[in-house]
């Protein structure tokens, strides 16, 4: 399973929030959720955001590094840096998130269409070598997400 694994492109981050910037290439050697949302969507505000805030708070930054990626496809004008920030203040959010950098031909995200992400919520957990070793889009069931990660923790 291992083998046909694919390098976990870097983020491209228009901006960060709640952390400095973070590279995958820094985080290696460590398990990397990294969850992909936007602050309007049904399924991220009511399962997906506080269950990855739950994970971050589980696991400790030191055993995972939880990464939130603001992938704005729709509503842009709703969904800019100042409205993110009241949204993260408001739910208690402290993982660090960047902001996806806008797409430049299409209205999809740079990061988002590098990743081939069909939309939000996505979850992508990256191997401690830095590879794409799960991708999920939708809502997942707690302790599925919980028995993944501790796989990967595992290796």
């Amino acid at each position: 399973m291992s083998a046909d694994r694919k390098p976990m492109p870097e983020i491209e981050a228009a901006s960060w929030l709640n952390s400095p910037p973070l590279t995958i290439e820094k985080e290696r050697g460590k398990v990397i959720l990294i969850y992909a949302f936007q602050m309007l969507c049904p399924g991220c505000v009511t399962h997906a955001s506080p269950q990855v805030q739950k994970v971050r708070d589980f696991y400790g930054a030191d055993t995972l590094t939880v990464i939130g990626l603001h992938s704005v496809f729709e509503h842009h004008e709703a969904m800019r840096e100042e409205s993110l920030k009241a949204y993260l203040y408001e739910f208690k959010y402290t993982f660090p998130v960047a902001i996806d950098t806008p797409g430049i031909e299409i209205p999809i995200p740079q990061t988002m269409a590098k990743l081939g992400l069909r939309g939000t919520p996505s979850i992508l957990l990256v191997d401690k070598k830095g590879r794409i070793a799960r991708h999920f889009f939708g809502q997942m069931d707690d302790l599925y997400l919980g028995t993944e990660i501790g796989l990967l923790l595992a290796e």
